[in-house]
């Protein structure tokens, strides 16, 4: 399997809209579709397309899978970039019946050098997984294999613990004006690495914690370090969180 032309869809959305300039820029014939969605429009755009890429929300995942399977032919793969992987590939997995690739770009829609990772979990055959990392090579990311479960326990970690923590801080501590007057620098610098996400991605974070079925579990995990904080024990979790300093402090090269 070779992909040299590829269908979007989500085209218009911030994450469709970078792999489809990227995909172009690369030498790749590149089509695009948006909402409202029907399937003479999908089955328009996706003929003759070596990869269906579906730059949707995890909540659309579904309904989107299912429209296309229905105007695809067992030739072309059928792909994902959600944030989320478990259910996303289960979806595509059980509406398709031809190959089928989950990947999430561990990126947003403006990388920056060095944020070239791209999570590739297996769905249905392998020169089809084959093909889709050669695609995301090809534009120039760093494609690398997991499963779905390893990267949904690792995501519900980094990004979805990220979230449910930021958020909880700040809940805590609104509606608080006498504390105005003592906000410090380092206060305020996580308060402006915060603003995006609870100002305007507050509705995504909530969707993909909905969606990954390991949430709950980092979650919990997260309440026991609380406990210990309650207990008085802050040396313990300050000596713990020093493990991702470990080869500074072992005096190695970070």
């Amino acid at each position: 399997m070779q992909i040299e032309t590829i269908l979007v869809i989500g085209s218009q959305g911030r994450m469709g809209r970078l792999f489809a300039t990227r995909a172009q820029a690369a030498g790749l014939g590149v089509r695009g579709v948006d909402r409202p969605l029907s399937p003479a429009l999908v089955a328009e755009a996706a003929r003759g397309a070596d990869l269906v890429l579906l730059a949707v929300p995890a909540a659309a995942m579904v309904d989107v899978a299912v429209m296309c399977a229905g105007v695809m032919d067992a030739s072309q793969i059928l792909a994902d970039i959600c944030s989320v992987k478990v259910k996303p590939v289960q979806a595509m997995l059980a509406a398709y019946s031809g190959p089928v690739v989950g990947t999430h770009p561990l990126f947003g829609p403006e990388p920056k050098d060095g944020e070239t990772r791209v999570a590739v979990t297996p769905g249905r055959d392998d020169a089809a997984r084959d093909a889709v990392e050669a695609f995301f090579a090809r534009m120039g990311f760093a494609p690398f294999r997991t499963t779905a479960e390893e990267h949904d326990r690792a995501m519900a970690a980094i990004q979805g613990l990220n979230f449910v923590t930021t958020v909880s801080y700040f809940a805590a501590l609104a509606d608080r004006p006498e504390l105005e007057n003592f906000i410090t620098p380092s206060f305020n610098r996580r308060l402006d690495a915060a603003r995006k996400m609870l100002t305007e991605d507050a509705e995504l974070f909530c969707g993909l914690m909905d969606a990954n079925p390991f949430t709950q579990e980092s979650v919990r995990a997260f309440r026991s370090m609380l406990n210990i904080a309650a207990g008085g024990d802050i040396e313990l979790l300050a000596e713990k969180a020093n493990w991702w300093w470990r080869e500074r402090n072992s005096g190695g090269d970070v």
